[in-house]
């Protein structure tokens, strides 16, 4: 079966296709329609012809669509958990929480939009200022293949909310929830164009619509590299951004923190997703007083880990595809420390990509693999011996998403999260990300801009103010 483009509310087929591959068996899923400047200019007249309409719709009816949608996807959990297990190889139970989020976007906004208002501003009694907030027209938005689920809902919920069209461009591997997303947007209410999605491979699809006349903004979630191409590409046409890049998120473990917390957490943050998220827990920076113990302990956790297809539910699934693994096995491969456990492929019964869940000690805290984001289920681990040694460890990386800090000194906890240069402090629990309430994105190499929480709709809108001289309209 051939996953086709979606552009104006009907399926479009382009001139070639691509292969999609399930990363639990290495075997093909099926045809992708491999898009490009054609389908990318399609869609974006598309979306700039639906969006003036869209936009003069009045508040309340845009948020009963919404609301709608966010309805009719959670009664097709079943169809779109296993079409997001099979293209991401992710376990069924994962991808089936990803449609409850991903429902819980449509619904979070439905409900914010309403209660989204400008402001007057006081001058003198001659004058009466009042600002409105105005969208800005077409968005696109480039996505990654971690969350395919999550991602769109987290980009277009806020983004036609507020009275935009958007054009998406999914991951080359993680396509078919997208498109059967925006079939089930039109279904709901929501206009043909508003939401439309062009399949392809990112170096194609990707670049010709993040350089496609007649959009008015770009969000964009990937590697750093990538991201620095569609800033450009941005600049070029004056159009703002958001990036929401790569991360190299620590978890601070001081003396005093419950253990019996920290050890299922920093497992559970680092096989999530088989470590494939800009979130992920990926270092370990633990107090020289109790590192031998977290250590010991997490690597035991790890030896219990069980790894399979994703159709089979297990802890820990596969990567998502045979460059990924290669990828993971070369960092190891280099690796400064000791494999306390793991670092090595794991050869599955019907094929696939899977990586063991890998904890290696005493790194070089300025190596490689504690730098540079691996993607995959390798925990790094490094002690610290001051409060400001461990701040100055989880600051010494180019990125800045998330921290975690691990302790019952609220001193500590209070100087630590003040002290790392990073876009979310976890105290004493490590969300991977948070809520669709808490406002998200990174510092540094992570990226800029915000997503996610009411700080969306201010991203997806532009300010307008209005000052009127009272008396000099007539009577």
């Amino acid at each position: 079966m051939t996953t086709h483009c979606f552009i104006n509310g009907v399926d479009v087929p382009a001139s070639t296709t691509y292969v999609n591959i399930d990363p639990s068996t290495g075997k093909v899923l099926g045809d992708v329609a491999r898009g490009s400047v054609v389908e990318t200019s399609f869609a974006v007249a598309s979306a700039r012809e639906a969006q003036i309409g869209w936009a003069a719709t009045s508040t309340v009816r845009r948020a009963d669509a919404l609301d709608n949608f966010s309805r009719l996807i959670r009664t097709h959990i079943d169809e779109l958990s296993l079409l997001e297990s099979e293209d991401t190889g992710k376990p069924i139970s994962q991808a089936r929480n990803d449609v409850n989020v991903c429902a819980r976007y449509f619904q979070f906004y439905s409900r914010a939009i309403e209660s989204f208002y400008g402001y007057q501003i006081p001058l003198d009694p001659q004058y009466q200022a009042v600002t409105t907030r105005e969208p800005f027209g077409v968005i696109a938005h480039i996505l990654a293949w971690n969350y395919p689920l999550q991602l769109f809902a987290r980009a277009v919920a806020p983004a036609i909310a507020t009275g935009n069209a958007v054009v998406v461009k999914p991951a080359d591997e993680t396509p078919r929830t997208a498109v059967r997303l925006a079939q089930l947007a039109v279904e709901a209410g929501i206009p043909a164009g508003v939401i439309n999605v062009v399949t392809g491979i990112g170096t194609e699809a990707g670049a010709a619509l993040s350089a496609q006349e007649g959009i008015d903004h770009i969000g964009f979630v990937g590697s750093t590299e990538v991201g620095k191409a569609i800033a450009a590409a941005a600049a070029q046409q004056l159009i703002p951004v958001i990036l929401e890049l790569g991360g190299k998120s620590p978890h601070i473990v001081f003396a005093d923190a419950d253990l019996d917390e920290v050890v299922p957490t920093a497992v559970r943050t680092i096989i999530q997703n088989a470590g494939q998220t800009c979130s992920a827990g990926s270092r370990l920076i633990v107090d020289r007083r109790v590192h031998e113990e977290v250590v010991s302990r997490i690597a035991a956790e790890m030896e219990k880990v069980r790894i399979g297809p994703g159709r089979e539910d297990p802890d820990l699934g596969p990567l998502i595809s045979q460059k990924q693994l290669a990828r993971v096995e070369n960092y190891v491969a280099g690796a400064s420390g000791k494999v306390l456990t793991g670092g090595h492929a794991v050869v599955g019964e019907a094929g696939g990509f899977y990586y063991s869940p890998t904890l290696i000690d005493n790194v070089d805290p300025f190596s490689p693999i504690a730098q540079e984001e691996i993607f995959g289920p390798v925990l790094v681990a490094m002690p610290f011996d001051t409060t400001l040694e461990a701040i100055e460890l989880a600051n010494s990386t180019e990125y800045g998403l998330i921290a975690a800090v691990w302790t019952q000194n609220i001193d500590i906890a209070y100087r630590v999260s003040q002290g790392v240069h990073v876009g979310q402090v976890f105290v004493n629990n490590f969300g991977a990300g948070g809520g669709v309430e808490l406002p998200f994105g990174g510092f540094k190499h992570s990226g800029y801009g915000r997503e996610k929480g009411l700080e969306a709709l201010f991203a997806t809108t532009q300010t307008k103010t209005t000052i009127f001289k009272v008396g000099a309209l007539g009577g």
